[in-house]
């Protein structure tokens, strides 16, 4: 496998690699003897997320293995041979997958529609599928802080949610495991990581891609505008996804359950007794 260049400043390696570490500890991402996909899109993220997986893979002292895996979904002009060459120039046990997904997103949606959902869904399938071909008990991508805190705010905005992406996610199907080691590391420091490295990145050739009017984007650009003018902002979101206080909030799922002798307290049944 290939190590830091030279030119790579050696503290800028190390704490990342001490970031994804500390995540996969403290969510216990992988055990010994995991073999782990890894989504790799061509995108930063992705080159970032296995470059530090396979420097932390070296390094630990329990035995998993890594399996690269790009899913081409068919759109004009995607290099995947750019990333096959990366992957094969490297050393990674890696494996390409050619899919229609472009072709199913143009039959089943409407041409003003968002694509983003369905595509994402779509993928997401094909790597269920590919972890369970390639033997892999789990599969990491490379959503990072930025990612999560943004699903945040998203998720509130224009769902009415509070929930975020977990750093470890277990399939409904109860087979595969999803796991995000970059979730402490800000998209600056990947951006530089990936530069420093001079991962060759490719565009998804996606439609909307650099669509500045999806939600995500809009969400980055008002974090970006509050992290300007109030610095540590984003890093006090990251944080309040660790400290939830339920009793704080109005979710009457979580409400203590009512003891027998609280059977009688006024509420909505005994204000309709007394109009009766």
């Amino acid at each position: 496998m290939t190590s830091p260049e030279p030119s790579l400043p050696a503290d800028r390696s190390r704490v990342l690699a001490r970031k994804a570490g500390r995540a996969i500890q403290d969510y216990r991402m992988i055990q010994a003897g995991d073999r782990v996909l890894v989504a790799v899109s061509g995108g930063k993220d992705s080159y970032v997320l296995l470059d530090l997986l396979e420097t932390l893979r070296r390094r630990s002292p329990i035995r998993f293995d890594l399996v690269a895996c790009n899913v081409d979904q068919g759109y004009s002009g995607f290099r995947s041979d750019v990333i096959e060459e990366h992957l094969r120039s490297g050393g990674y046990a890696y494996h390409i997958e050619t899919t229609e997904i472009a072709a199913t997103i143009r039959k089943k949606m409407d041409p003003a529609d968002t694509h983003c959902s369905l595509c994402a869904r779509l993928r997401r399938g094909v790597l269920y599928r590919l972890a369970d071909q390639l033997g892999c008990n789990k599969i990491a991508l490379g959503h990072h802080a930025d990612d999560v805190i943004e699903t945040l705010l998203m998720l509130q905005f224009y769902n009415g949610q509070i929930k975020a992406m977990p750093p470890v996610l277990r399939a409904e199907n109860g087979r595969h495991t999803v796991i995000r080691p970059l979730v402490y590391v800000w998209e600056q420091e990947v951006i530089d990581y990936a530069r420093a490295r001079e991962f060759p990145v490719v565009c998804c050739c996606c439609p909307a891609c650099g669509d500045s009017s999806l939600q995500r984007h809009q969400i980055k650009s008002f974090l970006k505008r509050l992290e300007e003018g109030h610095p540590g902002i984003k890093a006090s979101l990251l944080r309040a996804t660790r400290n939830v206080q339920l009793p704080y909030l109005m979710d009457p799922r979580f409400l203590e359950p009512i003891s027998p002798e609280a059977d009688g307290a006024p509420g909505a049944g005994a204000s309709a007794t007394h109009a009766g």
